[in-house]
């Protein structure tokens, strides 16, 4: 008779863990194919940058010879296939940095466009401008800041919009920190 101490075998356990279920594979696949896309609207110089394996890059090229939707169709498919074999974090993190860069550049234009209402609105601005920004060419500044003001005080019909475009030009070219 055994003993209250000893334990019983336990059997082994088996986990449903062990394969991932279809429905994630094919998500996974899916996920793949989105990053593929995205590569593929990736410039050349930055995919020659990356350590990826060759046939990969190679049909990345094809890829954007190709002209017929069916043949790019295909074409993208064997891109998901080379995909689920090789290492995609270097494409991946590129793709990622890209779209970084692009909402970065679409934030300091939106940035330029605040300082440039808020410039021709209030006196007050220049004034902040100059203390974010000490070197700043201040008589440039409320130069073009009179300048697109005045142009904002004409009529609709008789507004050139030069004035605002080289305002926010110079704001462009004098981005806060």
């Amino acid at each position: 008779m055994p003993s209250p101490d000893d334990e019983p075998a336990q059997a082994p356990v088996f986990s449903f863990d062990d394969k991932p279920s279809k429905t994630r594979q094919k998500q996974a696949s899916h996920e793949l194919q989105d990053l593929g896309e995205a590569a593929v609207a990736l410039p050349d110089a930055r995919l020659d940058g990356l350590g990826v394996a060759e046939t990969l890059l190679d049909a990345i090229r094809q890829f954007k010879k190709t002209k017929t939707f069916e043949g790019r169709r295909r074409q993208m498919q064997y891109i998901g296939k080379l995909m689920r074999r090789h290492d995609v974090e270097p494409i991946r993190q590129a793709v990622t940095d890209m779209q970084l860069g692009r909402a970065k550049d679409s934030l300091a234009l939106h940035q330029a466009e605040r300082w440039r209402a808020e410039l021709v609105a209030d006196d007050a601005a220049a004034t902040r401008w100059i203390v974010a920004q000490p070197e700043t060419d201040v008589q440039q500044l409320r130069s073009l800041v009179r300048a697109a003001r005045k142009d904002a005080a004409l009529v609709p019909e008789k507004r050139s919009g030069r004035a605002f475009r080289e305002l926010f030009q110079f704001i462009k070219e004098h981005p806060l920190e």
